[in-house]
Protein backbone atom coordinates (compact mmCIF):
# COMPACT_ATOMS: atom_id res chain seq x y z
CA UNK A 1 0.00 0.00 0.00
CA UNK A 2 1.29 3.58 -0.73
CA UNK A 3 1.96 6.06 1.94
CA UNK A 4 -0.48 8.77 0.92
CA UNK A 5 -0.84 11.61 3.57
CA UNK A 6 -2.33 10.81 6.82
CA UNK A 7 -0.88 7.68 6.15
CA UNK A 8 -2.00 5.12 9.27
CA UNK A 9 2.01 3.84 8.86
CA UNK A 10 3.24 7.29 10.38
CA UNK A 11 1.37 6.34 13.33
CA UNK A 12 3.27 4.34 15.24
CA UNK A 13 6.67 5.88 14.21
CA UNK A 14 6.00 9.18 15.16
CA UNK A 15 4.88 7.52 18.86
CA UNK A 16 8.48 6.04 18.53
CA UNK A 17 6.95 2.45 19.02
CA UNK A 18 9.69 1.29 16.11
CA UNK A 19 12.80 -0.48 17.72
CA UNK A 20 15.51 -2.84 15.65
CA UNK A 21 16.49 -6.38 16.83
CA UNK A 22 17.92 -9.01 16.00
CA UNK A 23 20.11 -9.64 13.04
CA UNK A 24 17.48 -9.05 10.00
CA UNK A 25 16.68 -5.43 11.88
CA UNK A 26 12.97 -5.91 12.57
CA UNK A 27 10.58 -3.95 14.73
CA UNK A 28 9.92 -6.23 17.44
CA UNK A 29 6.03 -5.26 17.82
CA UNK A 30 4.71 -8.37 19.25
CA UNK A 31 4.79 -9.52 22.94
CA UNK A 32 6.08 -12.99 22.61
CA UNK A 33 8.86 -13.55 24.63
CA UNK A 34 11.99 -15.40 23.73
CA UNK A 35 11.34 -17.89 25.94
CA UNK A 36 8.07 -20.16 25.70
CA UNK A 37 5.30 -18.75 27.79
CA UNK A 38 3.95 -20.45 30.72
CA UNK A 39 2.12 -23.56 30.27
CA UNK A 40 3.28 -23.30 26.31
CA UNK A 41 4.50 -26.71 24.61
CA UNK A 42 5.12 -25.37 20.92
CA UNK A 43 5.88 -22.28 19.72
CA UNK A 44 5.05 -20.26 16.49
CA UNK A 45 7.45 -17.76 14.83
CA UNK A 46 5.53 -15.60 12.79
CA UNK A 47 6.59 -12.36 10.81
CA UNK A 48 4.29 -9.56 9.34
CA UNK A 49 4.08 -5.89 7.77
CA UNK A 50 1.74 -4.54 9.92
CA UNK A 51 2.51 -1.64 11.49
CA UNK A 52 0.36 1.41 13.00
CA UNK A 53 -3.27 0.69 13.21
CA UNK A 54 -3.07 -2.68 11.29
CA UNK A 55 -0.65 -3.38 13.96
CA UNK A 56 -2.26 -2.94 16.55
CA UNK A 57 -5.29 -4.69 15.55
CA UNK A 58 -2.98 -7.86 14.23
CA UNK A 59 -1.57 -7.82 18.10
CA UNK A 60 -5.35 -7.89 19.79
CA UNK A 61 -6.26 -10.61 17.62
CA UNK A 62 -2.49 -12.14 18.72
CA UNK A 63 -3.44 -11.83 22.46
CA UNK A 64 -7.08 -13.17 21.90
CA UNK A 65 -5.30 -16.44 20.09
CA UNK A 66 -2.99 -16.93 22.88
CA UNK A 67 -5.64 -16.92 25.56
CA UNK A 68 -7.70 -19.14 23.91
CA UNK A 69 -4.83 -21.35 22.69
CA UNK A 70 -2.86 -21.99 25.93
CA UNK A 71 -0.56 -24.72 24.41
CA UNK A 72 0.85 -22.29 22.11
CA UNK A 73 2.42 -19.43 22.27
CA UNK A 74 3.48 -17.42 19.47
CA UNK A 75 6.42 -15.05 18.73
CA UNK A 76 5.48 -12.52 16.67
CA UNK A 77 7.69 -9.62 14.87
CA UNK A 78 6.77 -7.26 12.39
CA UNK A 79 9.34 -6.08 9.79
CA UNK A 80 9.91 -2.87 7.57
CA UNK A 81 6.44 -3.04 5.30
CA UNK A 82 7.61 -2.89 1.53
CA UNK A 83 10.09 -4.25 -0.62
CA UNK A 84 12.92 -4.99 2.65
CA UNK A 85 10.26 -7.41 4.28
CA UNK A 86 9.79 -9.56 0.94
CA UNK A 87 13.82 -9.83 0.96
CA UNK A 88 14.78 -10.73 4.42
CA UNK A 89 11.66 -12.98 4.01
CA UNK A 90 13.37 -14.47 1.07
CA UNK A 91 17.12 -14.83 2.48
CA UNK A 92 15.10 -16.33 5.62
CA UNK A 93 13.87 -19.03 3.58
CA UNK A 94 16.40 -19.38 1.28
CA UNK A 95 19.00 -19.68 4.63
CA UNK A 96 16.99 -22.19 6.40
CA UNK A 97 16.24 -19.52 8.78
CA UNK A 98 12.68 -18.70 7.92
CA UNK A 99 9.51 -17.81 10.61
CA UNK A 100 6.72 -20.60 10.99
CA UNK A 101 4.48 -18.31 9.30
CA UNK A 102 4.41 -15.19 7.20
CA UNK A 103 2.14 -12.78 5.72
CA UNK A 104 2.59 -11.67 2.11
CA UNK A 105 0.63 -9.37 -0.30
CA UNK A 106 -1.06 -11.88 -2.42
CA UNK A 107 0.23 -10.54 -5.67
CA UNK A 108 3.79 -10.67 -4.58
CA UNK A 109 2.89 -14.72 -3.92
CA UNK A 110 3.26 -16.12 -7.70
CA UNK A 111 6.97 -14.24 -7.39
CA UNK A 112 8.17 -15.57 -4.62
CA UNK A 113 9.26 -19.09 -6.03
CA UNK A 114 6.78 -21.07 -4.54
CA UNK A 115 7.70 -24.72 -3.84
CA UNK A 116 11.35 -23.23 -3.05
CA UNK A 117 10.85 -20.52 -1.07
CA UNK A 118 6.99 -20.91 0.45
CA UNK A 119 5.65 -24.68 1.33
CA UNK A 120 1.88 -25.71 0.21
CA UNK A 121 -0.76 -25.36 2.60
CA UNK A 122 -2.39 -28.34 3.75
CA UNK A 123 -6.05 -28.20 3.30
CA UNK A 124 -7.06 -30.73 5.14
CA UNK A 125 -5.16 -29.14 8.16
CA UNK A 126 -6.98 -25.98 7.35
CA UNK A 127 -10.08 -27.53 7.21
CA UNK A 128 -9.77 -29.19 10.94
CA UNK A 129 -9.42 -25.75 12.21
CA UNK A 130 -12.54 -24.34 10.19
CA UNK A 131 -11.20 -23.21 7.15
CA UNK A 132 -13.15 -24.15 3.47
CA UNK A 133 -11.80 -23.12 -0.15
CA UNK A 134 -15.93 -22.49 -0.40
CA UNK A 135 -15.47 -19.97 2.58
CA UNK A 136 -13.52 -17.70 -0.09
CA UNK A 137 -14.84 -15.62 -3.05
CA UNK A 138 -13.76 -18.26 -5.58
CA UNK A 139 -11.17 -15.36 -7.90
CA UNK A 140 -9.50 -14.52 -4.58
CA UNK A 141 -8.94 -18.28 -4.09
CA UNK A 142 -7.85 -18.55 -6.95
CA UNK A 143 -5.23 -16.47 -7.56
CA UNK A 144 -3.92 -18.38 -4.30
CA UNK A 145 -3.61 -21.35 -6.48
CA UNK A 146 -0.59 -22.34 -8.34
CA UNK A 147 0.65 -25.20 -10.24
CA UNK A 148 -2.81 -26.90 -8.45
CA UNK A 149 -1.68 -25.96 -4.65
CA UNK A 150 -2.67 -23.45 -2.18
CA UNK A 151 0.19 -21.13 -1.40
CA UNK A 152 -1.35 -18.36 0.01
CA UNK A 153 -4.39 -18.08 2.24
CA UNK A 154 -5.80 -14.83 1.97
CA UNK A 155 -6.76 -12.43 4.87
CA UNK A 156 -8.18 -9.55 3.21
CA UNK A 157 -8.75 -7.26 0.17
CA UNK A 158 -7.38 -3.88 0.81
CA UNK A 159 -8.98 -1.98 -2.27
CA UNK A 160 -8.75 1.89 -3.21
CA UNK A 161 -11.91 4.06 -2.50
CA UNK A 162 -13.52 7.15 -3.40
CA UNK A 163 -14.35 8.92 -0.06
CA UNK A 164 -16.61 11.80 0.26
CA UNK A 165 -17.81 14.23 2.62
CA UNK A 166 -21.49 14.17 3.48
CA UNK A 167 -21.36 17.52 4.47
CA UNK A 168 -20.19 19.14 1.25
CA UNK A 169 -21.79 16.79 -1.35
CA UNK A 170 -25.15 17.84 0.86
CA UNK A 171 -24.67 21.37 -0.21
CA UNK A 172 -24.02 20.58 -3.81
CA UNK A 173 -27.12 18.31 -4.25
CA UNK A 174 -25.53 15.17 -4.24
CA UNK A 175 -26.66 12.77 -2.07
CA UNK A 176 -29.40 10.22 -2.80
CA UNK A 177 -32.78 9.85 -0.65
CA UNK A 178 -30.19 6.95 1.71
CA UNK A 179 -27.47 9.68 2.48
CA UNK A 180 -25.16 8.36 -0.19
CA UNK A 181 -23.47 10.00 -2.84
CA UNK A 182 -25.17 9.87 -6.52
CA UNK A 183 -24.29 6.92 -8.40
CA UNK A 184 -21.75 7.67 -11.66
CA UNK A 185 -21.21 5.74 -14.63
CA UNK A 186 -19.84 7.55 -16.83
CA UNK A 187 -16.63 10.17 -17.24
CA UNK A 188 -19.30 12.51 -18.00
CA UNK A 189 -20.93 12.58 -14.81
CA UNK A 190 -18.03 11.87 -13.13
CA UNK A 191 -16.88 15.11 -14.05
CA UNK A 192 -20.33 17.18 -13.66
CA UNK A 193 -20.44 15.70 -9.81
CA UNK A 194 -17.07 17.40 -9.07
CA UNK A 195 -18.25 20.37 -11.14
CA UNK A 196 -20.79 20.56 -8.67
CA UNK A 197 -18.94 19.78 -5.82
CA UNK A 198 -16.34 22.35 -6.47
CA UNK A 199 -19.33 24.89 -6.07
CA UNK A 200 -20.17 23.85 -2.43
CA UNK A 201 -16.47 23.55 -1.39
CA UNK A 202 -14.39 26.06 1.06
CA UNK A 203 -11.91 28.39 -0.91
CA UNK A 204 -8.44 26.75 -1.18
CA UNK A 205 -9.24 23.50 -1.26
CA UNK A 206 -9.22 21.53 -4.23
CA UNK A 207 -12.58 18.84 -5.28
CA UNK A 208 -10.07 15.60 -5.31
CA UNK A 209 -7.59 14.09 -3.71
CA UNK A 210 -5.71 12.22 -6.23
CA UNK A 211 -2.34 11.79 -5.03
CA UNK A 212 -0.84 12.77 -8.62
CA UNK A 213 2.97 12.39 -7.21
CA UNK A 214 2.57 9.18 -5.44
CA UNK A 215 3.81 6.17 -8.20
CA UNK A 216 1.32 3.69 -6.20
CA UNK A 217 -1.44 5.37 -6.30
CA UNK A 218 -1.37 6.34 -9.87
CA UNK A 219 -0.47 2.79 -10.83
CA UNK A 220 -3.16 1.35 -8.85
CA UNK A 221 -5.71 3.90 -10.16
CA UNK A 222 -4.57 3.03 -13.43
CA UNK A 223 -5.08 -0.65 -12.99
CA UNK A 224 -8.63 -0.40 -11.77
CA UNK A 225 -10.02 2.26 -14.99
CA UNK A 226 -8.19 0.29 -17.31
CA UNK A 227 -9.82 -3.19 -15.67
CA UNK A 228 -13.01 -1.09 -16.06
CA UNK A 229 -12.55 -0.73 -19.52
CA UNK A 230 -11.63 -4.73 -20.25
CA UNK A 231 -8.04 -4.69 -21.01
CA UNK A 232 -5.52 -7.26 -20.66
CA UNK A 233 -1.80 -7.41 -20.16
CA UNK A 234 -0.38 -10.56 -21.72
CA UNK A 235 -2.29 -13.81 -23.15
CA UNK A 236 -2.89 -17.20 -21.52
CA UNK A 237 0.75 -18.57 -22.05
CA UNK A 238 2.18 -15.02 -20.63
CA UNK A 239 4.23 -15.06 -23.87
CA UNK A 240 2.93 -12.29 -25.96
CA UNK A 241 1.91 -8.78 -24.65
CA UNK A 242 -2.01 -7.90 -24.97
CA UNK A 243 -1.91 -4.45 -23.55
CA UNK A 244 -4.14 -2.42 -25.59
CA UNK A 245 -2.96 1.28 -25.69
CA UNK A 246 -5.66 2.90 -27.63
CA UNK A 247 -7.18 1.72 -23.83
CA UNK A 248 -4.64 2.73 -22.04
CA UNK A 249 -4.37 6.38 -23.37
CA UNK A 250 -8.14 6.86 -22.59
CA UNK A 251 -7.67 5.90 -18.77
CA UNK A 252 -4.31 8.46 -18.92
CA UNK A 253 -6.69 11.48 -20.57
CA UNK A 254 -9.31 10.58 -18.16
CA UNK A 255 -6.74 10.87 -14.82
CA UNK A 256 -4.87 13.96 -16.41
CA UNK A 257 -8.03 15.73 -16.99
CA UNK A 258 -8.95 16.01 -13.24
CA UNK A 259 -5.65 18.30 -13.29
CA UNK A 260 -5.95 20.28 -16.27
CA UNK A 261 -9.78 21.34 -15.35
CA UNK A 262 -8.55 22.03 -11.72
CA UNK A 263 -9.88 19.81 -9.84
CA UNK A 264 -7.02 18.43 -8.45
CA UNK A 265 -3.69 19.88 -7.52
CA UNK A 266 -0.47 17.72 -7.69
CA UNK A 267 1.23 17.62 -5.01
CA UNK A 268 -1.68 18.61 -2.41
CA UNK A 269 -1.69 17.16 1.04
CA UNK A 270 -4.81 14.95 -0.46
CA UNK A 271 -5.77 13.34 2.74
CA UNK A 272 -5.25 16.30 5.33
CA UNK A 273 -7.31 18.51 2.57
CA UNK A 274 -10.06 15.63 2.65
CA UNK A 275 -10.01 16.54 6.44
CA UNK A 276 -10.36 20.26 5.73
CA UNK A 277 -13.09 20.13 4.29
CA UNK A 278 -12.32 19.14 0.15
CA UNK A 279 -15.25 16.57 -1.14
CA UNK A 280 -13.42 13.83 -2.24
CA UNK A 281 -10.57 11.85 -1.88
CA UNK A 282 -9.18 8.50 -3.70
CA UNK A 283 -7.80 6.97 -1.26
CA UNK A 284 -7.25 2.94 0.44
CA UNK A 285 -9.47 1.62 2.74
CA UNK A 286 -6.96 1.79 5.09
CA UNK A 287 -7.58 5.49 5.76
CA UNK A 288 -11.57 4.87 7.11
CA UNK A 289 -9.29 4.90 10.75
CA UNK A 290 -7.78 8.18 10.10
CA UNK A 291 -11.01 9.47 9.19
CA UNK A 292 -12.98 8.37 11.64
CA UNK A 293 -10.67 9.26 14.21
CA UNK A 294 -10.86 12.77 12.71
CA UNK A 295 -14.54 12.37 13.82
CA UNK A 296 -15.36 13.72 9.98
CA UNK A 297 -19.35 13.20 7.72
CA UNK A 298 -17.79 11.04 5.47
CA UNK A 299 -18.97 7.91 3.17
CA UNK A 300 -16.39 5.26 0.57
CA UNK A 301 -17.58 3.78 -2.53
CA UNK A 302 -15.62 2.06 -4.50
CA UNK A 303 -13.98 3.84 -7.45
CA UNK A 304 -16.82 5.21 -9.46
CA UNK A 305 -17.74 2.51 -13.11
CA UNK A 306 -17.04 5.69 -14.99
CA UNK A 307 -16.07 3.35 -17.96
CA UNK A 308 -19.21 1.30 -17.36
CA UNK A 309 -18.03 -1.64 -15.94
CA UNK A 310 -17.73 -2.16 -11.89
CA UNK A 311 -13.58 -2.43 -10.94
CA UNK A 312 -11.77 -0.84 -8.02
CA UNK A 313 -8.07 -1.71 -8.01
CA UNK A 314 -7.67 -4.68 -5.03
CA UNK A 315 -4.71 -6.52 -3.41
CA UNK A 316 -4.80 -8.89 -0.53
CA UNK A 317 -2.38 -9.29 3.02
CA UNK A 318 -2.15 -13.36 3.00
CA UNK A 319 -0.36 -15.89 5.57
CA UNK A 320 2.39 -18.01 3.83
CA UNK A 321 4.50 -20.38 4.89
CA UNK A 322 8.09 -19.57 4.14
CA UNK A 323 9.41 -23.07 3.04
CA UNK A 324 11.19 -25.07 6.19
CA UNK A 325 13.28 -27.58 4.88
CA UNK A 326 11.92 -29.85 8.32
CA UNK A 327 7.78 -28.29 8.20
CA UNK A 328 6.38 -30.83 9.87
CA UNK A 329 4.67 -31.66 13.13
CA UNK A 330 3.41 -29.89 16.18
CA UNK A 331 4.67 -26.44 14.91
CA UNK A 332 3.27 -26.84 11.34
CA UNK A 333 0.06 -27.68 12.74
CA UNK A 334 0.03 -24.65 15.05
CA UNK A 335 0.81 -22.55 12.15
CA UNK A 336 -2.13 -23.95 10.34
CA UNK A 337 -4.15 -22.94 13.39
CA UNK A 338 -2.94 -20.23 14.16
CA UNK A 339 -3.29 -18.75 10.03
CA UNK A 340 -6.75 -20.19 10.49
CA UNK A 341 -8.03 -18.25 13.96
CA UNK A 342 -6.79 -14.86 12.40
CA UNK A 343 -8.55 -15.78 9.15
CA UNK A 344 -11.97 -17.05 11.29
CA UNK A 345 -12.09 -14.11 13.74
CA UNK A 346 -11.25 -11.03 11.10
CA UNK A 347 -14.39 -8.54 12.34
CA UNK A 348 -11.79 -6.40 14.42
CA UNK A 349 -9.30 -6.34 11.40
CA UNK A 350 -12.12 -5.65 9.65
CA UNK A 351 -12.41 -2.46 11.75
CA UNK A 352 -9.50 -1.19 10.36
CA UNK A 353 -11.09 -0.65 6.83
CA UNK A 354 -10.09 -4.35 5.32
CA UNK A 355 -12.54 -6.29 3.83
CA UNK A 356 -12.71 -9.50 5.13
CA UNK A 357 -11.50 -12.44 2.86
CA UNK A 358 -13.73 -15.21 5.04
CA UNK A 359 -17.16 -15.13 3.94
CA UNK A 360 -18.62 -15.97 6.87
CA UNK A 361 -17.93 -12.64 8.69
CA UNK A 362 -18.27 -10.62 5.40
CA UNK A 363 -22.02 -11.82 5.33
CA UNK A 364 -22.11 -11.42 9.19
CA UNK A 365 -24.84 -8.52 10.92
CA UNK A 366 -21.91 -7.49 13.04
CA UNK A 367 -19.83 -6.97 9.98
CA UNK A 368 -22.39 -5.35 8.09
CA UNK A 369 -23.47 -2.35 10.56
CA UNK A 370 -19.94 -1.46 10.32
CA UNK A 371 -19.78 2.12 8.29
CA UNK A 372 -18.63 3.15 5.53
CA UNK A 373 -17.54 -0.70 5.50
CA UNK A 374 -21.03 -1.45 4.17
CA UNK A 375 -20.80 0.91 1.46
CA UNK A 376 -18.13 -0.55 -0.02
CA UNK A 377 -18.35 -4.58 0.57
CA UNK A 378 -19.51 -5.57 -2.57
CA UNK A 379 -15.59 -4.22 -4.09
CA UNK A 380 -15.21 -7.97 -3.12
CA UNK A 381 -16.85 -8.86 -6.35
CA UNK A 382 -14.99 -6.97 -8.55
CA UNK A 383 -11.70 -6.33 -7.56
CA UNK A 384 -9.21 -5.16 -10.13
CA UNK A 385 -6.66 -6.96 -9.86
CA UNK A 386 -2.33 -6.81 -11.33
CA UNK A 387 -1.56 -10.14 -13.80
CA UNK A 388 -0.42 -13.23 -11.99
CA UNK A 389 3.37 -13.21 -12.98
CA UNK A 390 6.07 -13.37 -11.25
CA UNK A 391 6.81 -8.99 -11.46
CA UNK A 392 3.17 -8.31 -9.85
CA UNK A 393 1.90 -7.28 -6.25
CA UNK A 394 2.49 -4.84 -4.06
CA UNK A 395 5.87 -2.76 -4.33
CA UNK A 396 7.21 -5.36 -6.87
CA UNK A 397 8.62 -4.67 -10.57
CA UNK A 398 5.56 -4.08 -12.13
CA UNK A 399 4.65 -1.26 -10.21
CA UNK A 400 8.07 0.74 -9.85
CA UNK A 401 8.28 0.42 -13.57
CA UNK A 402 4.81 1.49 -15.00
CA UNK A 403 4.16 3.78 -12.01
CA UNK A 404 5.95 6.27 -12.97
CA UNK A 405 5.06 6.23 -16.08
CA UNK A 406 1.42 7.16 -15.29
CA UNK A 407 2.48 9.49 -13.15
CA UNK A 408 4.62 11.34 -15.45
CA UNK A 409 1.28 11.67 -17.76
CA UNK A 410 -1.08 12.67 -15.03
CA UNK A 411 1.20 15.06 -13.78
CA UNK A 412 1.68 16.58 -17.63
CA UNK A 413 5.34 15.98 -18.68
CA UNK A 414 4.33 13.43 -20.89
CA UNK A 415 1.73 12.44 -23.28
CA UNK A 416 -1.14 9.98 -22.92
CA UNK A 417 -0.23 8.55 -26.12
CA UNK A 418 3.37 8.50 -25.62
CA UNK A 419 2.92 6.91 -22.02
CA UNK A 420 0.54 4.48 -22.77
CA UNK A 421 3.24 3.32 -25.73
CA UNK A 422 5.92 3.48 -22.96
CA UNK A 423 3.80 1.20 -20.51
CA UNK A 424 3.49 -1.67 -23.53
CA UNK A 425 7.26 -1.42 -24.26
CA UNK A 426 8.15 -1.95 -20.53
CA UNK A 427 5.45 -4.98 -19.92
CA UNK A 428 7.48 -6.25 -23.37
CA UNK A 429 10.88 -6.07 -21.47
CA UNK A 430 9.53 -7.53 -18.33
CA UNK A 431 7.78 -10.13 -19.75
CA UNK A 432 11.38 -11.60 -21.17
CA UNK A 433 13.15 -11.07 -17.85
CA UNK A 434 13.71 -14.09 -15.67
CA UNK A 435 12.48 -13.91 -12.05
CA UNK A 436 16.03 -13.03 -9.62
CA UNK A 437 14.08 -15.93 -7.25
CA UNK A 438 14.40 -18.80 -9.71
CA UNK A 439 15.55 -17.78 -12.88
CA UNK A 440 12.47 -18.21 -14.92
CA UNK A 441 10.35 -16.38 -17.08
CA UNK A 442 6.94 -15.21 -16.75
CA UNK A 443 5.95 -17.97 -19.38
CA UNK A 444 7.94 -20.85 -17.95
CA UNK A 445 6.92 -19.66 -13.93
CA UNK A 446 3.95 -22.21 -13.78
CA UNK A 447 1.32 -19.74 -12.39
CA UNK A 448 -1.49 -21.78 -13.90
CA UNK A 449 -4.35 -22.12 -11.08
Amino acid sequence: MGRPGLNRRHFLAAAGGLTVAGSFGFAALGTGADALASGADTRVSYWNLFSGGDGYNMIAMLDSFRKDNPGIDVKDSTLQWGSPFYTKLAMAAAGNRAPDLGVMHLGRVTGFSPGRLLDPWDPALLAKYGVRQQDFNPELWKRAVIDGKLYALPLDIHVQLCFYRRDVLKKAGLLGDDGRMVPVTSTDEWFGVLKEARKATKKGLQTLGLHVNDLNVQWWMFVAFYTQLGGTWFDAANTGVTFDTAKATEVLEFLRRHITDGYSVAGAADAEQFVNGAPFTWEGNWSVPVFDTAKLDYGATPLPPVFGRQATHAESHAFVLPHQADRSGATNDAAHRLAAYIVRHAQQWAGGGHIPAYTPTLSSAAYRKLQPQNEYVSAMDHQATEPKVWFAGSTGLLAQRLGPVVMSSSAGSAKPESAARRMKGVLTELLAMKNPMDGRTAAQGGAAA
